[in-house]
């Protein structure tokens, strides 16, 4: 079998997940816990091994010819209108599909833990195959009605996944508020797909890109700002932004897939998937790279300031995402891939080790009631400090190299302005990271009962066994509908914790791990190394 026909196989990457979604919405209950955990991994692990063979397909390729478009069926036609149901695999989809699969088999397998004894455990990986399965549909999509197709599926599974908990007003209402405000951004993505069809009489990608320039100037321009008014909603752009923060309330495996592989990234692929059209409008690219900027550094500052463990990544993802648009913004589209790549490692494994603290403390989220968590988490404590280091930018961990070749990029394209706002950004990363970290690792503990009895040491006594009420909660059927999410302002609750801090199962530490090691060396991907240049 040559290479280019191995391609027309990638529909099997979107189709295990696909068929995993199904086969648990419709016999989930009788497979029940923990076989239908194991089922979801195991089709998103077959998923990540069929994208490494796309990935190895496509390098084999000839110089130049690395793109291949697979025509599944003809969706449907209406006059001279026809939309074919079709796969594109070039080097920004296969990269795409590569850590999508990748990370997102991770968290599978990290949730088999989270979800123990959950009442909806089936549902729930139900739900999470999905959610991945639209992603795939939409970064593979050959035309833009098929990306939207899984731009639709990802806005759905995202409110599902949100308010799985829904015996909480806090995440039913995050869910509802995440599915509407990104309704405001899709309603962009369809102008602009009825422009493009009204001028161009096409949605095809390849297509579209041949066609484009013929165009007026102001034409073009409302096409690329209404796409990126998609982008701004999907990928939390001021103004546009305040729902992922509350997005939180979901289970903390559902936050690492928004932040680190699904969604959120969306926006970024659809401005990269369509840059023939935001490069043939100087003011889009412009608005584009402000608009980036800006959230870049706000979001930034509002991160200082939070005091719950999730709260503080997340608003860490609104201002990454700044990071990313504004390196799209000045044409640096190898150091926005470069960015997604490595931000989707570090934070995958800071959310997942942000989970295993809420785990091992009873539901606490108050970082101001944490401290030196490290002597009772060793394993997971290593894994989010290495991330730690990765998303404040220290050589030679991922995001030093990413950053670098954005703020590089920035300056000699001479928006020095930007360069300036980049870099001010980059420093905040810097300093509420290292301040999350230092409250929730290192310092003296804080997480202990008063009336807890102490050793000669200042140690939390074990004179109780611990225990995980995070799993003995679910087993019982119980979903408190109280919040643990705390809120900017919120005074620090007592210390409730009676016994020791437990490090997580191995299902949960293995996957922080892992993605540790990526995010230590993810990032020499984005340096000239011979066989990854074509990734470019």
């Amino acid at each position: 079998m040559n290479k280019s026909s191995m391609l027309d196989y990638i529909w099997l990457v979107p189709a295990l997940p696909l068929f995993g979604a199904a086969l648990l919405l419709v016999f989930g209950k009788r497979i029940g816990e923990p076989i239908a955990g194991w089922i979801a991994t195991a089709l998103m692990f077959g998923s990540f091994v069929v994208s490494i063979f796309m990935f190895a397909a496509l390098r084999g390729l000839p110089s130049g010819e690395h793109a291949h478009t697979v025509k599944l069926f003809d969706w449907f036609a209406s006059g001279g209108f026809k939309v074919s149901m079709g796969f594109l695999a070039d080097p920004l989809s296969v990269t795409w599909i590569l850590f999508v699969t990748g990370i997102a088999t991770l968290i599978h397998l990290y949730s088999i833990g989270y979800m123990h004894g959950d009442a909806r455990f089936s549902r729930f990986f139900a739900y999470l195959n999905l959610f991945v399965a639209s992603m795939l549909i939409l970064v593979l999509g050959s035309n833009f009605l098929v990306t939207f197709l899984g731009w639709e599926g990802v806005g759905l599974c995202s409110y599902l996944l949100i308010s799985f908990w829904f015996e909480r007003n806090s995440a039913a209402v995050a869910g509802k508020k995440a599915f509407v405000t990104t309704r405001v951004g899709d309603l962009g993505f369809m102008i602009a797909m009825f422009l493009l069809f009204a001028s161009l009489g096409t949605l095809d990608y390849a297509a579209v890109g041949e066609k484009i320039g013929g165009l007026s100037g102001g034409t073009i321009t409302a096409i690329a700002l209404l796409l990126f008014l998609g982008a701004i909603g999907k990928s939390a752009q001021i103004p546009l932004h305040f729902w992922l923060p509350d997005a939180m309330e979901g289970p903390t495996p559902v936050s690492a897939l928004i932040h680190a592989a699904t969604m959120v990234t969306a926006g970024i692929f659809i401005v990269a998937r369509a840059h023939p059209i935001f490069e043939a409008s100087q003011a889009a690219q412009d608005v584009v790279m402000w608009v980036g900027a800006i959230t870049a550094l706000l979001a930034a500052t509002v991160a200082l300031v939070q005091t719950d463990i999730k709260r503080v990544l997340a608003y860490s993802t609104v201002s990454q995402l700044g990071y990313m648009f504004l390196a799209l913004g000045v044409g640096a589209y190898t150091a926005a891939i470069g960015l997604v790549v490595a931000h989707a490692f570090f934070k995958a494994a800071l959310f997942l080790g942000s989970g295993s603290v809420i785990h091992g403390l009873d539901e606490n989220q108050d970082i101001r009631t944490m401290g030196r968590l490290r002597k009772y988490m060793p394993l997971t404590g290593f894994g989010f400090i290495v991330a730690w280091l990765a998303i404040a930018g220290l050589p030679p961990f991922a995001g030093f190299w990413a950053k670098d070749e954005v703020l590089a990029k920035a300056f000699f394209h001479g928006d020095y302005a930007v360069w300036l706002i980049g870099a001010v950004a980059a420093i905040l990363t810097a300093f509420y990271m290292t301040r999350e970290t230092f409250l929730v690792w290192f310092g003296n503990e804080r997480f202990a009962a008063v009336s807890t009895e102490t050793d000669v040491d200042g140690d939390a006594a074990h004179a109780e066994a611990p225990s995980d009420s995070h799993a003995e909660s679910h087993a019982a059927g119980m979903i408190s509908t109280e919040s643990p999410t705390v809120a900017y302002g919120t005074a620090p609750a007592p210390a409730r914790l009676t016994h020791a801090p437990h490090e997580a199962p191995a299902t949960m530490t293995i996957p922080v791990l892992i993605l540790a090691l990526l995010a230590a060396i993810g990032g020499f991907i984005i340096l000239p190394f011979k066989g990854f240049e074509y990734l470019t």
